[in-house]
């Protein structure tokens, strides 16, 4: 089993910048993606960014603002977020896709993703 906990979300102004980390217990030879998705309460949950490396995929609504990394030797996901607006506000979460390859279409659903953390909230006030 593989454990996310995820940190760094917190209150901000618009235009301003904060860094999510995802701390996984392990990684296995199956870790295909990992990616960070977002969740307003009564909306579905959204995908922001993933990385299957070497390659990695943004939400249109984040391209140029967010970057997505990972530090294989600390086992950690980071999200980089800047020019933060207020719709980007939501409780963010990061997941591990390990049971099979996952194909490009759905890098961005949470379909092939079978790891959860349980989440940090971001706030962006205008």
């Amino acid at each position: 089993q593989v454990q996310l906990v995820e940190s760094g979300g917190g209150s901000v102004q618009a235009g301003g910048s904060l860094r999510l980390s995802c701390a996984a217990s392990r990684y296995t030879d199956s870790t295909y993606c990992m990616g960070w998705f977002r969740q307003v309460a009564g909306k579905e949950r959204e995908g922001v960014a993933a990385i299957c490396s070497p390659n990695t995929y943004y939400a249109d609504s984040v391209k140029g603002r967010f970057t997505i990394s990972q530090d294989n030797a600390k086992k950690t996901l980071y999200l980089q977020m800047n020019s933060l607006k207020s719709e980007d506000t939501a409780m963010y979460y990061c997941a591990t896709a390990t049971g099979r390859p996952v194909m490009v279409y759905e890098v961005l659903t949470s379909r092939p993703y079978n790891h959860w953390g349980q989440g940090t909230q971001v706030t962006v006030s205008s």
